[in-house]
């Protein structure tokens, strides 16, 4: 398969102005009131646009009601992925499968507003090529999710470089040269706008409305926040190390080599000074055998986390398993 046919690229003639892309994970009550203000809104900007809606594995009638929606607008196309992949693979679902020339990425909760897509596209007209939401008037409970969220997004800002308020807002806009080869894994797909100023890309963020949600209930928990934890820390490795990984597998290599001479000298001078003998003390073994599992341990999960890359990227494979694709006029 090549390189065409992995990130679907479109026929620029052809291709419409926007691509809109929504995950769906049991949505059923809010898919029709979600698509009317879609339409709302796409109509009054009067630019050709498509909306690909990315069915996760629903067990609720989504898909049942996507097919509707599909049958009633020739603008829509939908994708079923054959279980539940998760909002990242998703949205990579999303955007390889996207053929406008800005890709915008949004929640089909009925949180955010369709409405704002004309504010993002009025910013990417003025130079900038990634425009991100920003919910500063979030409509979530305080504590469980707003607290910790503000905290999260500190720290994000901190580490990838990008001062961004709102990392977890999913309405943002992109400039598809920007986004077309991003490789999302984990949960990775709120730190596309890092990705995206690595490779030079203006990054910018506007507020933007966010509504409570009245029906359906949230997928979010506290494991995703123990996930996103796990990815910053890739994120900080790849950043950092992904062209010279030696300096991290040298310094803990280091370490791990001062501590066992130590160690050693330790137990030495306990022996010959001390008169205690090497039996009679865990020091030696306890020193060594702990320090080489949690190394080995350590060096091991990021030395995974490329293997994974280069598995993906090398063969052109994706995070995702389509069931089935819906309004794509015969395209495999």
């Amino acid at each position: 398969m090549n390189s065409q046919q992995t990130l679907n690229l479109p026929d620029q003639k052809s291709a419409p102005e926007l691509s809109l892309f929504l995950p769906v994970l049991d949505e059923e009550d809010n898919l029709r009131p979600m698509h009317a203000k879609i339409s709302e809104a796409l109509n009054a900007l009067g630019k050709t646009a498509e909306v690909i809606y990315v069915d996760d594995g629903s067990t609720d009638k989504s898909l049942e009601i996507l097919r509707e929606i599909a049958g009633g607008d020739e603008r829509v196309r939908v994708i079923s992925l054959r279980r539940n992949y998760g909002q990242t693979a998703a949205m990579s679902a999303g955007i390889d499968a996207a053929n406008g020339k800005i890709l915008i990425p949004m929640d089909a909760d009925l949180q955010n507003d369709p409405k704002d897509i004309a504010r993002l596209l009025e910013k990417l007209d003025e130079g900038y090529d990634v425009v991100s939401g920003w919910r500063k008037n979030r409509q979530d409970k305080l504590v469980s999710r707003k607290i910790p969220s503000q905290i999260a997004n500190r720290i994000i800002s901190w580490i990838g470089g990008v001062p961004l308020h709102d990392y977890g807002c999913s309405l943002k806009a992109y400039r598809r040269d920007v986004i077309q080869d991003v490789r999302l894994y984990g949960e990775m797909h709120r730190f596309i706008p890092i990705y995206a100023s690595w490779a030079g890309a203006r990054v910018t963020e506007i507020p933007v409305d966010h509504h409570a949600r009245t029906m359906g209930k949230s997928k979010y928990g506290i494991s995703r926040t123990v996930k996103v934890v796990f990815d910053l820390m890739t994120i900080k490795f790849m950043a950092s190390y992904q062209t010279k990984p030696i300096y991290v597998f040298g310094t803990f290599g280091l370490i791990a080599f001062l501590l066992s001479m130590f160690a050693g000298l330790w137990a030495f001078a306990l022996k010959f000074i001390y008169g205690v003998s090497f039996i009679l003390t865990p020091l030696p073994v306890i020193a060594i055998v702990l320090l080489a599992i949690s190394m080995q341990f350590f060096l091991m999960g990021l030395l995974a986390e490329m293997l994974v890359r280069t598995y993906h990227e090398s063969q052109n494979k994706t995070i995702y398993a389509v069931r089935e694709k819906i309004g794509f006029n015969g395209e495999v």
